[in-house]
C-alpha cells in the first residue's frame, strides 16, 4: 500500500457521506451569521441593549472593518473577483460537469459564500454613504445578518439534499 492509498483510506474524499464535510458546514455558516461584517453579533447585541462604551466599540470595530473591506474592494476588487468567478466556475465544472464529488461540496460551499461576500461589500458602501450609527447601525446590521441567514437556510437545503441524492445514487452503484 503506498502513501497516497493510505491517506485516502484515513480520509474519505466522497465529501458528502464524510461528519467532517456536515461539521464544517455547521461552522462555516455559524461563524458567518456570528460576524456581521467582520463585527461579532454579541457586541451588536450588546451595544443595542446597554449603548454606551458597547456601543461605541461596536461603532469603532464598524468603521475599522468597513475601512478595511472597502480599500481591498477598491484596490484589488477587480482582481479578487475575477479569480473569485474562475474558482467557482472550474469548481462547478469539475463538480457537475466531470462528476467530482469534492468539487461539488466545494462549489456548494464556496457559491453561497461569494454571495454573502457581494452582500457585505454592498451593506460595507451602504454604512459610509449613509453614514449610520447608533441604532440605525445596529438596524442595518440585523437586516444584513438576516440576509445571511437566509442565504444560509438556502444552502444547507440545496446541500443537504444533493448530499442525500449522492449518497443514495452512489450507495446505489455499489460506491
Amino acid at each position: 500500500m503506498n502513501w497516497t492509498q493510505s491517506v485516502f483510506e484515513l480520509i474519505d474524499m466522497r465529501s458528502f457521506s464524510n461528519l467532517w464535510f456536515w461539521i464544517a458546514l455547521a461552522v462555516l455558516w455559524s461563524s458567518t451569521s456570528h460576524w456581521v461584517v467582520g463585527v461579532p453579533w454579541d457586541l451588536i447585541q450588546r451595544a443595542a441593549r446597554k449603548g454606551g462604551q458597547a456601543m461605541e466599540d461596536m461603532q469603532d470595530l464598524t468603521r475599522i472593518n468597513i475601512n478595511r473591506i472597502l480599500y481591498i474592494t477598491d484596490v484589488s476588487g477587480l482582481w479578487l473577483m475575477t479569480f473569485a468567478c474562475f474558482a467557482i466556475t472550474t469548481l462547478g465544472v469539475l463538480g457537475f460537469y466531470y462528476q467530482i464529488e469534492f468539487g461539488q461540496a466545494l462549489f456548494l460551499l464556496g457559491l453561497p459564500m461569494s454571495i454573502v461576500g457581494l452582500l457585505t461589500i454592498r451593506t460595507a458602501r451602504k454604512i459610509r454613504a449613509k453614514e449610520l450609527a447608533g441604532d440605525a447601525l445596529v438596524r442595518c446590521f440585523r437586516l444584513h445578518r438576516i440576509a445571511i441567514q437566509i442565504v444560509a437556510m438556502i444552502s444547507i437545503f440545496i446541500t443537504g439534499f444533493w448530499g442525500m441524492y449522492q449518497n443514495v445514487t452512489v450507495g446505489a452503484l455499489g460506491g
